[in-house]
C-alpha cells in the first residue's frame, strides 16, 4: 500500500489517502495539514497502525498487440 498526498484548488491545504496497488482508496484523512510532509507523515502513521496485508493485483496498463500482427 501507498500513502499519497493531495490538495485541491478549492482547499489548498493537505490531506493523505491510502491506496492499494490495484489503485483503490483504503482511508483518506479529515483533517487537512500545511505541508505535504506532515501529511504524508501522519498517513504513514495511519497505515501502520491499520496493520493490514495488501493482497490486490496491480492493474495492467500493458496491452499485447499480438492480435493484430497476424492480419
Amino acid at each position: 500500500m501507498q500513502v499519497v498526498a493531495f490538495s485541491t484548488p478549492r482547499n489548498p491545504r493537505w490531506r493523505w489517502r491510502i491506496v492499494n496497488y490495484a489503485g483503490e482508496v483504503i482511508e483518506e484523512s479529515r483533517e487537512t495539514f500545511v505541508t505535504i510532509a506532515s501529511a504524508v507523515a501522519q498517513g504513514t502513521k495511519r497505515l501502520a497502525q491499520m496493520n493490514v496485508v495488501d493482497n490486490s493485483q496491480p492493474v495492467r496498463t500493458f496491452r499485447s498487440t499480438a492480435h493484430l500482427r497476424g492480419r
